[in-house]
C-alpha cells in the first residue's frame, strides 16, 4: 500500500497575544488581502497596519482567552480523523497547513516530502470554496510545487468543496436542533445563518462560486433539519468602502428585532472550528446588537470542531477521494469567468484593458488613507475574520 497523507488546510490565527502583530503582518503582506498597484508598497503598508492594529486586536483576543484556539482545534480534528480512518482500515499521516501562521503550509509540504508520502489528499477545512480561502491555499501549493517540484508527491488529489457531504449536513442539523430544543417554543425560534463575507466583486467579476455554495448549503441543512422554523442567511465581517455580499449580519439582526423576533439560534455556517469570528464577533458583538433590538434569547449553534459525526464526514471525504480519479489544483482553482486577479498585471501605457485595470488600482490609493483610518478603529478586525 502506498504511503497516504492527508493535508488539512486552514488560514491560521495567533496562538498567544505576542503572536498577534506578526500574524497581522503576514496577513496584510498577502496581495490577495490588500491589493495595491505597486508591489513594493505591500510590505511597508502591512507593517504599518499591523503596528497600528496590534493593541486593538490583542484586546479582542483577550476576550476569548488570549489567543486563537484554531491551531489546537485543527490539530485535534487531525488526530480524530487519523484514528477514525484507522478504524476504517485506512492508515494515513495527517498534516496541518496554515496560510498565515504556524504550522505554515510550507512547513507541512516539507514534512510531507520528508515522509515520502506517495498519495496525498488535500482537504481544505472550508465546506464552501472561495478564491479568498481554499483558492488562496491552492494557489500557494501550485507555487510551491512549481518552484520546488521535488516536494510534490507522486500523486495527489484535491477536495475543492464539500458542503453537500451528507454527514456534514447531519452534524450541522444536530447542532442546530440542540439549540432549538432549549428555546421556549422550538418551532417558533428563528434560525440565523451567518457566513463570513467576501467582496461582491469576487462573485460578480471573478466568478467566485462562494455565494451560490453558501445558499445551497443553507437550503440543504434546513432540508436535513426538517423543522418548520423560518430562517435568514446573512454575511458578517465586511470592511472598507467596497460592497460585500448582503444582507450584512448586523443589518439583518436589526431587521429581525424590528419584526418582533425574540428567540434566535445563530449558525456559523462557513466555519468548522471555533475562532475569533465565532467566539468574539458573534458571541459578543452580535449578541449585543441583538439584545439592543429586543432579541433577548440569543443562542448559537456550536461549530462542529471534533464532533464524531463531523469527523465521520471528513473520513468519508478522504476515503471517497482516494478511490476515485485524482482532481488537480489547476481544476480546483479554475474560475468560471476569465478575470485575472492573481498575480497582478504588469504596467502598460495607453488606453488598453490592462491600463484601465491599473487606473482603477491607482484610484485605490485614494482609499488607503481611509483603510488606515479603519485600522485604528473597529472595522479592520472584521477583515481578518475570514482568516482566523
Amino acid at each position: 500500500m502506498s504511503r497516504v497523507g492527508v493535508l488539512l488546510l486552514n488560514l491560521g490565527g495567533p496562538d498567544k497575544l505576542e503572536d498577534v502583530g506578526p500574524f497581522l503582518y503576514n496577513l496584510f503582506s498577502d496581495p490577495e488581502i490588500i491589493r495595491l498597484p505597486f508591489r513594493w508598497l505591500q510590505k511597508p503598508l502591512a507593517w504599518f497596519i499591523a503596528s497600528r492594529r496590534t493593541k486593538t486586536s490583542q484586546a479582542n483576543y483577550k476576550q476569548i482567552g488570549g489567543g486563537s484556539p484554531l491551531r489546537r482545534i485543527t490539530e485535534a480534528q487531525g488526530e480524530a480523523l487519523k484514528q477514525k480512518l484507522g478504524d476504517l482500515g485506512q492508515e494515513v499521516n495527517i498534516y496541518v497547513g496554515m496560510r498565515y501562521w504556524h504550522p505554515y503550509t510550507e512547513e507541512a509540504i516539507a514534512q510531507i516530502a520528508q515522509d515520502k508520502i506517495e498519495q496525498l489528499v488535500i482537504l481544505p477545512l472550508y465546506p464552501q470554496f472561495s478564491i479568498s480561502t481554499s483558492g488562496s491555499s491552492f494557489r500557494l501549493l501550485e507555487k510551491l510545487w512549481r518552484e520546488q517540484p521535488e516536494l510534490q508527491p507522486r500523486d495527489y488529489t484535491v477536495i475543492p468543496s464539500w458542503y453537500k457531504q451528507p454527514s456534514y449536513l447531519r452534524v450541522m442539523a444536530e447542532l442546530i436542533a440542540q439549540e432549538l430544543d432549549q428555546c421556549p417554543n422550538p418551532d417558533e425560534a428563528h434560525i440565523f445563518f451567518s457566513a463570513h463575507g467576501v467582496p461582491k466583486s469576487y462573485v460578480e467579476e471573478a466568478g467566485d462560486p462562494y455565494e451560490q455554495e453558501i445558499e445551497e448549503c443553507t437550503a440543504l441543512i434546513m432540508q436535513t433539519l426538517n423543522r418548520p422554523n423560518l430562517y435568514t442567511l446573512a454575511y458578517q465581517s465586511r470592511v472598507g468602502p467596497v460592497e460585500w455580499l448582503q444582507p450584512y449580519t448586523e443589518d439583518a439582526l436589526q431587521q429581525l428585532g424590528a419584526q418582533g423576533v425574540k428567540d434566535l439560534v445563530v449558525v456559523p455556517i462557513s466555519f468548522v472550528s471555533e475562532h475569533i469570528e465565532t467566539l468574539q464577533e458573534i458571541d459578543i458583538e452580535y449578541r449585543e446588537i441583538a439584545e439592543d433590538v429586543g432579541i433577548h434569547n440569543f443562542r448559537r449553534a456550536a461549530a462542529p470542531n471534533t464532533h464524531p459525526v463531523f469527523i465521520q464526514a471528513l473520513a468519508e471525504l478522504v476515503i471517497e477521494s482516494v478511490e476515485k480519479p485524482s482532481f488537480k489544483l489547476s481544476q480546483a482553482a479554475q474560475m468560471k469567468k476569465k478575470v485575472k486577479m492573481y498575480p497582478q498585471e504588469n504596467w502598460e501605457w495607453g488606453m488598453t484593458t490592462s491600463a484601465e485595470v491599473w487606473n482603477g488600482r491607482i484610484a485605490m490609493l485614494g482609499f488607503i488613507a481611509l483603510m488606515i483610518e479603519l485600522v485604528t478603529g473597529h472595522g479592520l478586525l472584521h477583515l481578518i475574520g475570514l482568516l482566523q
